[in-house]
């Protein structure tokens, strides 16, 4: 019989001493020059941008604040076989809210996820009815913000069994829905595929797992050459942190603007921003994201999912017979497989194109995200039988 942890209570409160390292980084601080071009972000981060963010970070930016955010709502951390992990844990409204497990990804964080969490709890604030509301879980993932890092690079398909482990063992929910997008949504897909005994429906915002050889229609081979080259100009970044992330890792821990460059550029590049990065993202919201990381050394230990994945099975175990919720968002970087490649790894119950939005879809389009999360889980029984 395994010994099962009770949660404790958490509250963001970073020591001053740390901040002031930080400060004393971001003082030093010396940005270099740009090739001449009419679009500051042609070849990567925009220096202009940066210079400006720098700015702001340094003389306006308060994390005391971004921490009074940040514990809006309940946290807790409770240790899951060898990780620390830290979640928010919000009840619900209503006679009876089901649990739901919200997962984001990288370069993200929780903070993706702060402005959905009442959403989705008690959305008769927000002019819903309460008997829609969920138990809202939104943990980080291992190595991200507050949960301590695993002692070797770990995958999805592990997280996604910590997070059984989570929902089942330690909150004593027997079923609960699950949400994800990035990271998140390939967390979501393993709970949906090696957890169907626990876990009732899965939504995501992203499908990372490709579909099967033989689905070569005419659709999905354009779509193939649609991903090739995307990933051919944006994905340099995941190959390096899927084979040595351990290099970048250490290159990017010691310099906060230098970690800031390296995550700034996939905002603008993967939001819906038409190119204006703060056109949905403001500096605070973008400096707290990265503050999350750099209070608490888990620059590194962040790309290790990269490189954890790479070692863990490349697809499902078996088709996700669970119902499956699909949002495409228009801003989103990675082409979304065609509904029919996709049916063939996934239940899939319902499919919507979303009007706006990103790669960040929880934090640019928060009304619009929680809306059809809670319209797909509205249709789907907690208890309802897979296919």
């Amino acid at each position: 019989m395994r010994l099962i942890k009770r949660p404790r209570v958490f509250e963001v409160s970073i020591p001053q001493q740390v901040l002031d390292t930080i400060s004393a980084k971001l003082a030093l601080a010396h940005l270099t020059y740009a090739p001449a071009d009419s679009d500051p972000w042609r070849h990567g981060m925009s220096a202009q941008y940066l210079g400006e963010f720098l700015d702001y970070w340094r003389h306006s930016y308060d994390w005391r604040s971004a921490e009074g955010r940040l514990n809006r709502f309940p946290q807790f951390k409770v240790q899951v076989e060898d990780i620390d992990i830290h979640y928010y844990h919000l009840r619900g409204s209503g006679r009876a809210p089901r649990p739901l497990i919200l997962t984001h990804g990288w370069p993200g964080s929780i903070i993706e996820f702060i402005d959905v969490i009442e959403r989705l709890a008690h959305p008769e604030r927000f002019g819903g009815h309460e008997d829609d509301g969920f138990d809202v879980v939104v943990p980080s993932l291992p190595g991200y913000a507050f949960s301590s890092r695993p002692s070797a690079p770990i995958g999805p398909r592990r997280v996604a069994q910590l997070w059984r482990r989570l929902m089942v063992d330690i909150l004593g929910y027997e079923r609960f829905f699950a949400q994800g997008g990035d990271w998140g949504a390939a967390v979501t897909c393993w709970l949906g595929s090696d957890h169907p005994d626990c876990v009732s429906a899965i939504h995501i915002n992203l499908f990372l797992g490709p579909p099967p050889a033989d689905a070569e229609d005419a659709q999905t081979r354009a779509w193939r050459q649609s991903l090739e080259a995307v990933q051919s100009r944006e994905s340099g970044y995941a190959h390096l942190q899927m084979t040595r992330p351990q290099t970048i890792g250490l290159a990017l821990s010691d310099t906060p603007l230098g970690f800031a460059a390296w995550v700034l550029e996939k905002f603008q590049r993967w939001g819906d921003t038409k190119g204006d990065i703060e056109s949905r993202f403001d500096k605070d919201t973008l400096i707290t994201n990265i503050m999350l990381y750099l209070v608490n050394g888990a620059v590194a230990s962040s790309l290790w999912m990269y490189y954890g994945a790479n070692e863990e099975s490349p697809r499902y175990a078996d088709r996700v017979c669970i119902p499956v919720g699909v949002a495409l968002f228009p801003g989103e970087f990675l082409p979304m497989a065609p509904r029919a490649a996709m049916e063939r790894v996934l239940n899939i119950k319902r499919w919507t194109r979303m009007k706006a939005g990103g790669h960040f879809a929880a934090l640019e389009e928060p009304a619009a995200f929680a809306d059809e999360v809670r319209a797909f889980f509205r249709e789907t029984s907690i208890n309802q039988p897979t296919e």
